[in-house]
């Protein structure tokens, strides 16, 4: 009996990686070349006189009504030319990170194939977190200041926020970016909404990203996946038992769904925890919708979050 289970599992096994072969199969045929332009270069290495060039050449990146002497100063601070010369250390060039675009880019293609083909343009911003990457129509922009390595010297940010800039988040944000033009805004503005909202980003860069891990896909240590893992089933009892899941308590948020230290439950167990548990659980909830259902990536995301639970069959693992 032992025997025959083990090639029945085994079988299964082989379907299913069988299946994912031909997916990724047709992936690799799908022919996409992206442009990079190193705008971040082109600034710094341009001279004062030759500013009027670059904003007629990028009007984009230079809004109406600064005056040139802000653009000037920014080319000689020696801060920013600090800055700019730690980027062009970790980034001489740009190719291994525009293979890693591209290849980004034919998932994209094969599972919506409206997808339109941006340009790459790198940038050095204003080390601002909360847009790292920007998807925009025709346009990628990438804020190359926010990937030098957690442990850079120049950031000064929480350690939750810097364990995030590393190039392998690269990836992970440009997803999440793309991921605003495809899944509607939640209806309500439940914790459950909220948590199927990002539970649908999230499993748009399982999707999008086989080859990252989870850690990768939504910005923990692989610290936090174990405690996430070890204590979900707590994690649910509590949201149940405290009757949040259909709160609209807007404080639910900044407790268990945006960006923070950890988690609030208010509980000894706070200090442990990672920021925006909400997110996860709300993942794992999409995770098994999709394992339960026939449903394409497509009209999944469009589904309302209510639908998606019901039909999820979602039961935590039970600690052991």
């Amino acid at each position: 009996m032992k025997k025959y289970f083990v090639i029945v599992i085994t079988f299964f096994l082989l379907v299913s990686c069988d299946k994912k072969s031909k997916v990724e199969k047709a992936v690799e045929e799908i022919s996409v070349t992206l442009k990079v332009d190193r705008f971040d270069q082109a600034f710094f290495e341009a001279k004062p006189n030759e500013l009027s060039n670059l904003k007629a050449e990028y009007p984009f990146f230079f809004p109406e009504g600064t005056p040139d002497d802000v653009w000037v100063e920014k080319m000689q601070n020696k801060d920013w030319r600090a800055l700019y010369a730690e980027v062009q250390k970790k980034f001489p060039d740009f190719n291994k990170q525009t293979t890693e675009i591209e290849d980004l880019f034919k998932h994209f293609k094969y599972y919506f194939p409206e997808t339109v083909m941006p340009k790459i343009y790198t940038v050095i911003a204003d080390m601002d977190y909360n847009n790292k990457a920007i998807y925009a129509n025709d346009k990628l922009i990438i804020a190359l200041e926010l990937y030098l390595g957690k442990s850079h010297q120049f950031y000064t940010f929480p350690e939750y926020l810097k364990q995030n800039f590393e190039e392998r988040q690269m990836m992970p944000d440009i997803v999440a970016s793309y991921a605003m033009r495809k899944i509607p805004p939640p209806s309500e503005k439940t914790l459950l909404a909220n948590m199927i909202y990002y539970g649908k980003e999230l499993y748009l860069k399982d999707v999008m990203l086989p080859n990252h891990t989870d850690a990768e896909k939504i910005g923990y240590t692989s610290e936090q996946i174990a405690w996430s893992q070890e204590n979900e089933s707590y994690i649910w009892r509590f949201f149940i038992e405290e009757n949040l899941l259909f709160s609209s308590d807007t404080k639910l948020e900044n407790r268990f769904i945006n960006q923070a230290p950890f988690s609030k439950f208010y509980l000894e167990i706070d200090n442990e925890s990672p920021g925006r548990i909400g997110q996860w659980i709300g993942w794992q909830i999409v995770r098994s919708f999709m394992e339960n259902n026939e449903v394409s990536l497509q009209e999944m995301l469009k589904m309302d979050a209510k639908q998606i639970f019901e039909r999820s069959k979602y039961k935590p693992k039970k600690n052991e």
